[in-house]
């Protein structure tokens, strides 16, 4: 008698650790819990160094040289090469103020592209560090230089922007 005793609390506690557990599964799923670290959030600490020097050599050709199609090529190499550039922001707004000088002819180089289709460039750079950066440093500079250009671009209306 004992044993039958014994044996149905076992079964009895298998049961409801078996229920326990499959409850607590449920629930997570249910609050969209993800499993291990977000990948938008890991950084290649070869690739960030990699970037970063892209970045310096685009602020130099930006602020020293003036040359501002060499700024945007740069950026647009960081930005298609590492989307989750720790310093993103920035580079968006390096590649949307050379843009915008190119289509007002400033700086050393000429451009290549109509200034149309600069300023739709800018535009999109520039909207993106609003639409995606809100606690950025480089958002309210952002926000001025959009006025001019019919203001931030709503995050669903994104057009690519081509390769200078």
């Amino acid at each position: 008698m004992r044993k039958i005793i014994s044996i149905n609390s076992i079964i009895s506690l298998i049961l409801f650790c078996a229920l326990f557990c499959s409850a607590a599964a449920v629930t997570a799923r249910a609050q969209n819990v993800k499993n291990g670290p977000d990948t938008s959030s890991i950084r290649d600490p070869g690739l960030e160094k990699e970037s970063r020097h892209s970045l310096e050599v685009a602020r130099h050709y930006f602020r020293l040289k003036k040359a501002y199609r060499a700024a945007i090529a740069r950026c647009e190499e960081i930005i298609a090469g590492n989307p989750t550039f720790s310093q993103l922001d920035e580079v968006l707004y390096l590649a949307g103020t050379s843009s915008l000088r190119l289509s007002e002819n400033r700086g050393k180089q000429t451009a290549t592209l109509p200034a149309d289709k600069l300023r739709d460039d800018a535009r999109e750079y520039l909207s993106r560090i609003v639409n995606e950066f809100p606690d950025s440093s480089f958002r309210e500079r952002a926000e001025t230089e959009l006025r001019p250009l019919g203001g931030v671009k709503p995050k669903n209306a994104k057009a690519s922007v081509s390769n200078q």
